[in-house]
């Protein structure tokens, strides 16, 4: 298997909403807020559905590299629900090993709302749902020591069992990809994330806010300035500024793509980080993966939803 990816189990829900609706539910437009089954039915409440679709990050970058012709897998936890079987049923439909054996639990599968505006950002609710307890026993170390690359989430970072899965999963890999998700996260699990790109991930994939963060950096030129010192594979994100990587010494910029008809910007980055791991284990250049990741983010932002 090339790419194995472990992260959030999550069936998305997507609405359209305003902005008002936002304001009046304090929520922060672009980020992700943890909700519990309540809040989540509250929400959901008055809204019309536009569309339910097995997602989760990872697995959304995961369902990308195999539309790309790629042997991946995904593990994720689900109950043995009926969104859990429509979770199994998705990734299945789109040749994803699903390696995860979901068995009845007393805790629902996960779930996001995610609020659509008209200006195309989108604002995510998620209640985790039995996503979130994952552990290490979920993790078989013989199926990543098969893979080329495991790909982690921020989104599943969490003390207790989650951080047992990913421990096990990092020890076992023969190289680790991670995206730091959502600033949300970063700010959540600051010492923690830069403790990880410091010294155990070998790519990662982070957007400008989520870098300038995670360094309590002042400008961009001093987050280049860490990322050059580390000598990894980082790329970052800056939306219509496009993208730069930073791969052992090598430094390669791509612009955006120009006059898209940008619809719902879900899954921007986790199909940029599909596109760039191809590249990666197709043996293309550093700049032919983010041309690759480039493509895909832009195909995505011109439809509602995280699969093409």
């Amino acid at each position: 298997m090339k790419i194995l990816g472990i992260g959030n189990a999550i069936v998305d829900v997507l609405c359209k909403v305003d902005d008002e609706f936002l304001i009046k539910n304090s929520l922060t437009k672009s980020t992700m807020k943890l909700i519990d089954e309540t809040e989540f039915k509250n929400l959901l409440s008055g809204l019309s559905i536009e569309d339910t679709i097995s997602g989760g990050s990872v697995a959304n970058s995961i369902v990308g590299l195999s539309q790309l012709g790629n042997d991946v897998g995904f593990i994720g936890k689900v109950n043995d629900d009926t969104l859990g079987q429509k979770y199994e049923d998705g990734l299945q439909k789109e040749k994803v090993n699903f390696l995860y054996s979901k068995k009845n639990e007393p805790i629902p599968t996960g779930t996001c709302l995610i609020l659509i505006t008209p200006d195309s950002e989108r604002t995510m609710c998620t209640f985790l749902g039995i996503a979130g307890k994952v552990n290490d026993k979920d993790v078989n170390s013989d199926l990543i020591k098969k893979a080329d690359i495991t790909f982690l989430e921020g989104y599943l970072w969490d003390e207790g069992e989650p951080k047992k899965a990913f421990d096990k999963a990092i020890l076992n890999s023969n190289k680790v990809a991670m995206s730091l998700s959502d600033l949300f996260c970063v700010e959540r699990h600051k010492a923690q994330f830069l403790e990880l790109v410091k010294n155990k991930l070998d790519i990662i994939f982070a957007n400008e806010q989520e870098i300038l963060s995670l360094l309590e950096a002042k400008s961009f030129n001093e987050a280049i300035t860490f990322v050059k010192d580390l000598n990894k594979n980082f790329v970052i994100t800056r939306g219509e500024k496009g993208a730069i990587a930073f791969n052992k010494g090598e430094i390669v910029e791509c612009d955006a793509e120009k006059n898209l008809n940008i619809i719902d910007l879900t899954g921007a980055g986790d199909l940029f980080a599909a596109g760039y791991l191809h590249g990666i284990i197709n043996n293309l250049t550093t700049r032919e993966s983010l041309v690759k990741g480039t493509e895909l983010s832009s195909k995505i932002i011109q439809k509602i939803g995280a699969r093409i």
